[in-house]
């Protein structure tokens, strides 16, 4: 891992207040240009940065400096890290085991059966396949298709189980939402605009109603008299 400075401005600007070295020996140590540094002693660069204190941060010496103000030949050396941060892997493809290699397929079938919403490129990082493979037994033109059989991989070591969740729940926020058709009564202002039906279909003549009434009404005193 390579040791860089941090935040190489502010040094120069704690270098040039707190110290006697030369504006060359500073822009050395901090990667600036000679005039660059010229222009913070001069207060016409860097006005609203903070000095930092490389002898805090642990990068520059006390004994770095010294010889340094002693000899304006001497290249400052940034000091060695003492805590080594690990550079970030690459995430490469997953392995899987010799001895699990051949449940593989087994997988893939379980997957594809299962959970079709999974991407191929999905089912590959859980299981460690290609997209070929992947086709071929969606396709059931595999060469061992005839005898493949559904298994979880989980339960086959290829992947755990929250890895499956979160390739699962991603597949379900990119599935594009199929909206319901609503069965239910429409709202208020969707039917106020309604064309009516026709007045005179719907409503009844008073005199016919009352002919009717009456006739019941004679019909039922009838057959109340006695004989």
């Amino acid at each position: 891992m390579v040791n860089r400075l941090l935040m190489p401005k502010a040094t120069a600007v704690w270098l040039v207040d707190n110290t006697a070295l030369t504006f060359e020996q500073i822009a050395q140590f901090c990667n600036l240009h000679p005039l660059e540094v010229k222009t913070i002693a001069d207060g016409e660069a860097a006005q609203g940065i903070k000095g930092l204190n490389p002898l805090t941060t642990g990068q520059l010496t006390r004994e770095e400096i010294s010889k340094g103000e002693e000899n304006p030949e001497h290249r400052l050396q940034l000091a060695a890290a003492k805590i080594t941060l690990p550079e970030k892997k690459r995430r490469g493809p997953r392995y899987t085991p010799l001895s699990r290699r051949q449940d593989r397929p087994n997988a893939i079938l379980w997957l594809v059966r299962n959970h079709p919403e999974l991407k191929d490129t999905q089912i590959s990082r859980l299981v460690g396949t290609t997209k070929s493979t992947i086709e071929q037994i969606r396709s059931r033109t595999h060469w061992n298709a005839a005898n493949l059989t559904p298994m979880d991989p989980v339960t086959l070591g290829l992947c755990s189980q929250i890895d499956l969740d979160i390739e699962v729940e991603k597949a379900a926020r990119s599935k594009p939402q199929v909206e319901t058709q609503d069965t239910g009564l429409l709202p208020a202002r969707a039917t106020e605009n309604l064309p009516l039906e026709a007045e005179t279909q719907a409503d009844l003549d008073e005199r016919k109603v009352f002919s009717r009434l009456s006739s019941l009404g004679s019909d039922a005193e009838k057959t109340e008299k006695p004989e």
